[in-house]
């Protein structure tokens, strides 16, 4: 008997929010709600924060498209939106919670991200919010004006129906994947991983510096290094200043150029060919700055990836054993580790001992449940199996036997 396809959500009533007045309603609403679908549509690509220009939400009730060109303030909604009372429901929420942090000096407390989610109940990782849809609900959600200007007024009857369907089924997904991670008691894992991803959202990491990101540094020395980083600020700096993309202030390439040729005067950094010439002035205060540093003060190479054949072989391994492991387990692999992660397990059994490299297998639920697997396959305790080349799930790891001496 074939399996029956989910029902798809009751439609539920919409409004569109574009005054005060109707604002204030939509609030009141959501006050007295426990969970809220939140997505929003902005436009980045000209400014140095994306301009926000529509909020979409959902609860169990209704569906709202919020007009942030119109509806005044909305100091409010991100009050009422940030409540420890409430849980907000969002799928690869990295702007919407930027947008909320950005707004009222703090995110959501609550979060729940579906696409996290999906990941710790064995569906693919990352997995896009039409095919979780589909996947999950059987239905599909139209995704026709992903690349529309959400700036223009009045929005279309199409700008509407997508605008609604990206928060339509947030909270039927939500429904389904707590099912699914309290069946599979992993609703603390989940915790764990969304409280990691609002961190990382709304504070650089502390362990990556933004400026070492750029290509080409490889090659320079320390003293160029400092002028690559003062360059890194002093763009920033303009970029925000002008609300401009740091990238139309001064191209990558160019401030890598710039920072291996060091100029000493003005005269030699107007012959760089792409440099505005009306930021010459700031640009070389940023090189002096650079120039006046001692060399204690100048920034390390970053760490090159010198490892020994065996590491990165024994790593390749753990790859593979994590893979069969996470399938028989339902879990995404690259969601639980990357090849890096995988890398620190190795180091730490070499003869250097433990490196600084912070590894997410050597904390939260990783540590508890996923690394004794990769530990016990390095102490020669687990045995990689082909069992049959082909099945769609060819290998099998098994508790190895010690042969009789």
């Amino acid at each position: 008997m074939p399996a029956r396809r989910p029902a798809p959500p009751a439609k539920l009533p919409e409004y569109i929010v574009e005054d005060t007045a109707a604002l204030a309603e939509c609030l009141d609403h959501l006050a007295t709600q426990a969970h809220v679908g939140f997505d929003t549509e902005f436009v980045g690509e000209e400014t140095y924060r994306p301009d926000l220009c529509l909020i979409q939400l959902s609860t169990s009730e209704r569906l709202y498209l919020v007009d942030p060109l119109k509806c005044g303030s909305l100091a409010e909604f991100w009050a009422v939106l940030a409540d420890p009372m409430r849980q907000v429901i969002v799928h690869a929420g990295r702007e919407e919670l930027r947008a909320c942090t950005f707004a009222l000096g703090r995110p959501p407390a609550h979060v729940f991200d579906v696409q996290i989610a999906a990941g710790l109940v064995g569906m693919q990782y990352p997995i896009g919010y039409g095919a979780l849809t589909l996947e999950q609900l059987g239905v599909r959600a139209n995704k026709d004006e992903t690349l529309t200007d959400w700036r223009r007024r009045p929005l279309t009857a199409a700008q509407q129906q997508y605008a609604y369907d990206d928060v339509r089924y947030l909270l039927p997904l939500w429904r389904k994947l707590h099912d699914r991670l309290r069946r599979l008691n992993r609703e603390d894992w989940a915790a764990e991983e969304f409280a990691a991803f609002v961190r990382k959202c709304i504070t650089d990491e502390p362990a990556v510096e933004k400026w070492r990101k750029l290509k080409g540094i490889g090659g320079l020395s320390r003293r160029e290094l400092a002028v690559v980083r003062e360059l890194y600020v002093w763009r920033d700096s303009v970029a925000a200043r002008q609300n401009r993309p740091p990238r139309s202030v001064l191209r990558d390439e160019i401030l890598v150029d710039v920072g291996r040729r060091a100029p000493t005067k003005e005269e030699d950094v107007a012959l760089i060919r792409g440099l505005p010439k009306g930021l010459v002035s700031g640009l070389m205060d940023a090189i002096r700055m650079a120039k006046n540093l001692v060399p204690a003060e100048y920034p390390e190479p970053g760490e090159r990836d010198n490892d020994q054949p065996h590491v990165q072989l024994l790593a390749s391994l753990l790859n593979i054993v994590l893979a069969e492991w996470s399938m028989r387990n339902h879990l995404a692999p690259n969601q639980v580790a990357t090849m890096s992660d995988l890398k620190s397990v190795v180091r730490a059994r070499q003869p250097c001992g433990p490196v600084s490299y912070e590894s997410v297998l050597f904390t939260g639920w990783r540590q508890r449940v996923v690394l004794p697997e990769l530990e016990a396959f390095l102490d020669g305790q687990r045995t990689l199996v082909v069992s049959d080349a082909a099945n769609p799930q060819p290998i099998r790891v098994t508790s190895s036997v010690p042969s009789a001496l």
